[in-house]
């Protein structure tokens, strides 16, 4: 169950000529794949281009039309290798996922394809998940365009460029013989917008004729001798064959009035920042006519020699805005100017931050600097000090003179602001309510009580989230599915401990059972691997995988995890089928961490991930509800007269939906603890309360919609009691009052 379904705007998917489209980035990459005549698409999902597969998902019934295969890969590197089908036939195919970790997972396979090149067009959609809104490392595939020699398109931001990079990136792949990334910003993938549709193309050469006509070169298989030629052809022949295209097809643009003196610089995904920049500073409207002298490199590898020495003619000097460190591109073009007479001054990082993302605040700035610098607008006059009055608090404060107007005044006091994180509380992300994932970690911190730390190796996915408060739990993480092999050093008969590695069951399949459990099998391991089962890649918007139990009409799914590893040679494992039954988790847990069995141990988590429980059930609750049906949901309080405020529920918890209010008695100052409405009824809360002081105050209720006769029957009578006995504790408290 994907995190959005995109059952309904996939019908958009078949406009024809001249109509128009209106929607989404990812939707409008599908359909220029479908205009370009592809054959075969593959990928693996994650942020930002997660929802591309998630269309590709919802229009089976298109690309079955057009014969096109598509494929949830296993991994990057699956995707990517599938690849292969273009090298030898003029298949065009396509693939995608998320950079820069999805790259490196698959490089292996991108670098022998850019080394025997491509017959068949080949497109790499990379998610560029870089700067603000990024879960990952700070880096970009700009360098791995440069080392294999593949070259990049970074499209401007909106639907007709994205479409026409499409496009262009298949053709550009044939010209040169060379596979072709086109790298999406967040904001792109998610933007919305308008372009005219083109009628959609079946595959000039289809998979039926690859298959039963196949063809072989040895020419292009990565093999001494010919891998040595592979570079030599790279550099004579597929090199001058892209400069051309790019120089024709007009990739690159030009903006703005070419004879002013100084200009900027700027890759296409750049483009709508930089605008907005120029238009605080009046020199662009909001049509994206500049008055400043832009050069857009919607193809941001190869850079163009002639296309930049042309803008940089005429020009004092240029500035170019360019994300991240190290800075390729401005060292490129100053190597291309450095062989030129042009007397022309770059700039880049010396006007605008090292690395980080630049947002449009960031290009204001660097642009105002370089602009005030060569006097093509007046610098901002500094403002006028403003005159604080003497406060009489002298706590804490500082001596100012502010002088107005050429008049001394008198120093005055002003407290100091302090910092934005003295200020506001940090909001560290974290699991969401009712996640099965939390008393996992609910377990390993009672179990750290009684046996001690122990070296947690985390793992990509929500139970990352553990190594921050209230857990607190993890050391490393090393890359999807790579928990078990980063603990791997750590195998040692010298301590009495073991090492704890976790992994999700995306984790699993994508790599993690050969990295990791078969890994520690061959090599004898004697640590511990915590497999999270919650039925989905959750992290990456509740894609199915091999081990979901909701059947899939085109995915083979309901495939056992504990088989998996039985399969490799893990002899002790254990399975909890619900990890919210706080005791069997904790009695696992110590199990593991204690028997004297040697060899690999294994601990499967199973609950499913609740946010997509929730998805699914809510949308049935309130059918049922419309339709009269009685409905019973479940959700959990705290009696304030019997909760002591030790708060263990929310140390050991950190659930969302709890939180404190004060204490209705007012002979106790501690605060209570109290489920606010956002409980789900996982009934953790009660659950790790119990297991760590067997606090009482929690108790369990019952929200029934559309009750029976016999329900509102047993409600009253429950009410009667309920007030007999405490006008009975009432006069009781009365007899006994003096």
């Amino acid at each position: 169950m994907a995190e959005r379904s995109f059952v309904e705007e996939v019908k958009k998917l078949r406009l024809g000529d001249g109509e128009v489209f209106s929607g989404e980035g990812i939707l409008a990459v599908t359909k220029a794949l479908l205009e370009s005549g592809v054959s075969y698409v593959a990928g693996y999902q994650g942020a930002p281009i997660s929802h591309l597969m998630d269309v590709l998902a919802d229009a089976q019934d298109i690309l079955t039309e057009h014969g096109i295969r598509f494929e949830n890969s296993a991994s990057e590197a699956t995707a990517a290798a599938s690849l292969a089908a273009s090298v030898n036939y003029p298949l065009r195919g396509a693939v995608t996922f998320k950079a820069t970790v999805g790259t490196n997972v698959a490089s292996d396979a991108l670098a022998n394809l850019a080394s025997g090149g491509v017959k068949g067009g080949a497109l790499i959609i990379v998610g560029e998940d870089y700067g603000e809104g990024s879960s990952i490392m700070q880096e970009r595939s700009h360098a791995f365009a440069m080392k294999s020699q593949m070259w990049m398109l970074d499209p401007r931001p909106n639907l007709p460029c994205i479409v026409q990079a499409v496009k262009d990136g298949f053709d550009l792949s044939e010209a040169s013989n060379t596979p072709v990334m086109l790298q999406l910003r967040i904001r792109a993938c998610h933007v919305h917008g308008q372009f005219v549709a083109s009628d959609n193309k079946a595959a000039k050469f289809s998979l039926k004729e690859a298959m039963e006509h196949p063809e072989r070169d040895v020419d292009r298989i990565v093999l001494p001798p010919a891998s040595f030629l592979h570079e030599k052809e790279k550099v004579e022949q597929r090199w001058p064959a892209a400069i051309k295209f790019i120089e024709e097809r007009q990739l690159n643009e030009f903006f703005g009035d070419e004879h002013d003196d100084v200009g900027l610089i700027i890759q296409g995904g750049g483009y709508n920042s930089a605008i907005r920049a120029l238009e605080h500073l009046d020199l662009a409207d909001v049509f994206g006519e500049s008055k400043i002298p832009l050069y857009v490199m919607n193809v941001a590898y190869p850079l163009i020699d002639s296309e930049l020495i042309r803008f940089c003619e005429g020009k004092r000097a240029v500035l170019v805005l360019e994300e991240g460190q190290p800075n390729f591109v401005e060292q490129n073009i100053a190597a291309i100017l450095n062989r030129t007479d042009l007397e022309v001054a770059l700039h880049g990082k010396d006007f605008l931050p090292m690395a980080g993302e630049y947002n449009t605040q960031t290009m204001l700035k660097g642009i105002r600097a370089f602009l005030e610098h060569y006097g093509r607008i007046e610098p901002i006059p500094a403002p006028k000090p403003r005159v604080v009055p003497r406060t009489e608090d002298t706590g804490s404060t500082v001596k100012v003179e502010v002088a107005q107007l050429n008049d001394v005044v008198e120093a005055a006091e002003v407290k100091p602001m302090g910092s934005l994180d003295e200020n506001v509380h940090a909001r560290p992300p974290g699991f969401c309510t009712g996640c099965p994932e939390r008393p996992i970690f609910t377990a390993m911190k009672l179990v750290e009580r009684e046996l001690g730390e122990h070296h947690v190796s985390a793992d990509i996915g929500c139970h990352l989230f553990s190594i921050l408060p209230p857990f607190n739990l993890g050391n490393t993480t090393m890359g999807y599915g790579l928990g078990g092999a980063a603990a791997s050093a750590l195998n040692t008969t010298s301590s009495k401990k073991r090492a704890i590695s976790v992994m999700g069951d995306g984790g699993f399949w994508h790599n993690g059972l050969t990295s990791g459990i078969a890994n520690s099998v061959f090599n004898q391991s004697d640590n511990l691997t915590i497999v999270v089962d919650n039925s989905y890649t959750a992290a990456t918007g509740g894609q199915d995988i091999l081990s979901s139990k909701a059947k899939n009409e085109t995915r083979s799914t309901g495939h056992l995890i504990e088989k998996a590893a039985r399969g490799v040679g893990v002899n002790w494992l254990q399975t909890v089928k619900r990890t919210y039954d706080l005791k069997a988790m904790t009695n696992t847990l110590r199990e593991a961490l204690t028997t004297s069995v040697k060899g690999p141990k294994v601990v499967i988590a199973q609950s499913e991930c609740m946010l997509n429980r929730q998805r699914r059930e809510r949308g049935q609750v309130r059918k049922a509800v419309a339709a009269g049906e009685r409905v019973v949901r479940e959700r959990f309080g705290v009696d304030p007269d019997t909760c002591t405020g030790d708060h263990s529920c929310i140390r050991l918890s950190g659930c969302p939906s709890l939180s404190i209010r004060p204490n209705p008695d007012p002979l106790r100052t501690d605060p209570v603890a109290t489920v606010m409405n956002s409980c789900v009824g996982c009934g953790l809360c009660g659950e790790v309360s119990h297991a760590a002081i067997l606090c009482p105050s929690f108790y369990r209720a019952q929200i029934i919609s559309n009750p029976t006769s016999m329900d509102s029957f047993r409600e009253k009578w429950r009410r009667r009691i309920i007030s007999w006995f405490q006008r009975r504790s009432a006069a009781k408290r009365d007899q006994y009052a003096f």
